[in-house]
């Protein structure tokens, strides 16, 4: 077993003795304006929909801006990397190192172009499905076992325009159903550190 990966399961015991479970949510998107409305950046737009929900805000950090907040005897901790979306997972690494958090307890957001838009999926480890910042994270923790939220965004481009589609805002259409998914979103967060990631798989995947 690698190093980092062997560390973080080592973890395990500490944080079941721990009356205060501690998770680490991380919203993959880029940073900046230029960037803030674009399907690629919905895992910065749930941890918003989320942190202004739970009525905190975001602060500089390193590799990235932080929150947090507990919830139900959990203490929940919001990452949404400054590295930019190719090096995720030097802030991935980062955090789960510096909060002591066991890997089970990540939670990664990311865009997903092969489902429809505004499709949920949760899930407990998986491949990186061409994603950058997924490799990133997979190349740094040096496993794909860790939890995944992938938000739909579908595939409604044409030949050649991927990275044109990801990086353009959302349609009048989207937009009118964005706000509810974003909700969905935030409540599907905090039922993974609440009630676990089985139960919540069963309760929002595909909804």
């Amino acid at each position: 077993m690698r190093p980092f990966f062997a560390r973080l399961l080592s973890k395990n015991k500490t944080e079941e003795k721990d009356p205060m479970k501690k998770f680490l949510i991380v919203g993959l998107g880029n940073p900046g304006p230029k960037y803030e409305n674009t399907r690629h950046n919905i895992g910065f737009k749930i941890l918003d929909e989320l942190a202004e929900k739970r009525e905190v805000g975001f602060e500089a950090d390193r590799y990235g801006d932080k929150t947090s907040f507990n919830f139900k005897g959990r203490k929940f901790i919001l990452i949404k990397p400054t590295t930019f979306m190719n090096l995720s997972g030097k802030a991935v690494r980062y955090w789960l190192e510096k909060e002591n958090i066991a890997i089970q307890n990540l939670l990664v957001i990311t865009d997903d172009l092969n489902l429809s838009f505004g499709t949920l999926r949760l899930k407990p480890k998986g491949s990186d499905g061409g994603h950058n910042g997924l490799k990133s994270i997979q190349e740094l923790l040096q496993t794909t076992t860790y939890p995944r939220l992938r938000f739909g965004i579908s595939d409604e481009f044409s030949k050649g325009r991927q990275i044109d589609y990801v990086l353009s805002e959302w349609s009048p259409e989207e937009q009118k159903i964005l706000k509810e998914r974003l909700e969905t979103s935030a409540e599907l967060i905090l039922s993974f550190g609440t009630a676990g990631i089985q139960n919540t798989m069963n309760n929002f995947n595909g909804k």
